[in-house]
């Protein structure tokens, strides 16, 4: 423990966050008053970000047309994967996999265009901008939760398709569909291995010494 510490009570929050973050599905309205919204933004662009690009930008997703149209789009790929996951594609059918049309708040966080011009950090991995906006995502995610707010990541959609609907300019890429919003309850674990679709693994699988699966 080092003087920079928190306090007891404060590291308990944090790692509470951690724990208790879940990827939710079902929503039930209402709403995020605007001043808890720019807080969570806030967090959001806080994060790291290579370079200091802050690759990320966030879209307000407010007209019901639009949510339609992206729930359309996201319902499409949802046919499609099924297709791709052959004998488990009737089991992934059954999932709930958003909440686009139930949350309060819906956003698009995209990458931005231009970013080629960038290399600090990138010249050899051009993947960190997309790693330095999942860490806003995974801000606004844990505030989000720590505010007694769900989230929930939708990756099922085609890029180029819902950064047309959405205007966005040649070299944007859109990254995440956010569904936020009140909730009835968080789930007590993850949702995919509640329903049996898959079991989180330990950490001791997954951490190795010294190289690749040299076990500690």
């Amino acid at each position: 423990m080092t003087r920079h510490a928190f306090t007891n009570a404060q590291r308990a929050g944090v790692y509470r966050a951690i724990a208790e973050r879940r990827d939710m599905r079902h929503f039930i309205g209402g709403e995020v008053p605007p001043e808890l919204l720019a807080k969570l933004l806030e967090a959001a662009h806080q994060a790291p970000s290579v370079g200091l690009m802050q690759p990320w930008r966030f879209m307000r997703i407010t007209q019901r047309e639009l949510r339609d149209a992206i729930a359309e789009q996201v319902e499409a790929e949802r046919l499609l994967t099924a297709q791709a996951l052959g004998e488990r594609g009737s089991a992934f059918m059954q999932l709930k996999v958003e909440g686009i049309r139930d949350c309060a708040e819906l956003l698009v966080v995209a990458l931005m265009d231009g970013r080629e011009a960038h290399v600090f950090g990138r010249r050899t991995m051009p993947e960190m901008d997309l790693a330095s906006a999942a860490c806003a995502i995974q801000n606004l995610w844990l505030a989000a939760r720590a505010e007694g707010l769900g989230m929930g990541w939708v990756s099922l959609f085609d890029p180029l398709s819902l950064a047309a609907l959405l205007k966005m300019p040649a070299g944007a890429r859109p990254l995440a569909i956010i569904c936020l919003g009140p909730v009835a309850e968080f789930y007590p674990e993850p949702m995919l291995a509640m329903e049996g679709w898959t079991q989180p693994r330990p950490l001791d699988e997954l951490l190795y010494q010294n190289g690749w699966e040299t076990h500690q």
